[in-house]
């Protein structure tokens, strides 16, 4: 697969692809947004980029950014870009007309500039639930996570994760054994991910995708940067179980609540973490445990609780 023009200069521009040299570094999130509104004020490509260095430029860059914008572009990432596709692992921007429309209606500039993903990428943006929570769980979260898993596979419903251990895995498992389709968002490796049992990933029940590089290492601020990316691809989001005013998942929930992506679930139990009672006073919606209805009716269920969330304003989509 054969990047375009406009997706190669994003891949040279906002990727470590490639790069060992540690004196360049790819432009950020926050330093591609201005650049790519002059681009299109002055009725241009990001693919016009690649000839920066050549041609006269109505950009109005300075030097330092042309001689930045030319180095990275002049390298070449074809080898890599095969290693990965040998893997099966490819890349998205937003320059390509399928990346998640989700990410462009509800991040905005704040959606990644590029993803990398393995699998079914049809998956990202369909119709589904994300599943978030803690590694720790006790007897009613691990129930929870797999009654919900469950009841996306057998509704046809996508199961949204964040593939780690815990809630994550519980409930992708339980949807792919109902033979239904998930998604994991990862924070880290996506080339470990596909190394391991790929049944699901052939059969086109599952999509791990990624914002960051494919062999990146784990951190705490890349768990934390991806959790709005699970989030924003569903219809709603159920959390499983939440420390309190600490951790991804609350980080991940409070951001939801206060910028009204999409309904926000959180499981209620006597014995719930005091995350979970913090997130309901927040305005966070019921989950009982134990669900009294059928799976299958998970989904209906949730439409007829959420509340109506205000219209998203729309602006000019970026590359």
């Amino acid at each position: 697969m054969t990047p375009s023009p406009d997706s190669l200069a994003l891949l040279l521009i906002c990727s470590q692809l490639g790069l060992d040299d540690e004196s360049i570094k790819p432009l950020t999130l926050r330093e591609w947004n201005p650049l790519a509104r002059r681009l299109q004020a002055a009725s241009l490509r990001p693919l016009d980029l690649l000839t920066v260095s050549t041609t006269d430029s109505p950009l109005e860059l300075s030097n330092d950014e042309r001689a930045r914008i030319a180095s990275l572009v002049s390298r070449d990432i074809q080898a890599e870009l095969n290693h990965l596709a040998a893997l099966g692992i490819y890349p998205i921007t937003r320059a390509d007309p399928d990346y998640p429309e989700r990410y462009r209606q509800r991040l905005k500039d704040s959606a990644p500039a590029v993803l990398f993903y393995a699998g079914e990428k049809v998956l990202l943006g369909q119709p589904g639930i994300a599943v978030v929570g803690s590694r720790h769980l006790d007897d009613a979260g691990k129930d929870c996570a797999a009654f919900v898993g469950n009841a996306c596979g057998l509704s046809g419903m996508v199961l949204y994760s964040g593939g780690a251990k815990g809630v994550d895995t519980i409930s992708m498992e339980a949807a792919l054994a109902a033979r239904g389709t998930a998604v994991g968002v990862l924070a880290d490796s996506l080339e470990r991910a596909v190394r391991g049992p790929k049944e699901a990933l052939n059969r086109g029940d599952l999509c791990l995708v990624t914002p960051y590089s494919p062999n990146a290492g784990f951190s705490v601020g890349a768990a934390m940067g991806r959790n709005r990316l699970i989030y924003c691809l569903a219809d709603y989001a159920i959390v499983v179980a939440s420390d309190a005013e600490t951790g991804g998942t609350w980080a991940g929930a409070t951001e939801t609540l206060k910028n009204n992506w999409v309904p926000v679930f959180v499981l209620e139990h006597e014995a719930m973490p005091a995350g979970n009672k913090l997130l309901l006073q927040k305005g966070a919606l019921t989950f009982p445990h134990p669900f009294n209805e059928a799976a299958v009716k998970l989904p209906n269920w949730l439409k007829e609780k959420a509340v109506n969330l205000p219209s998203q304003p729309s602006q000019p989509n970026l590359f």
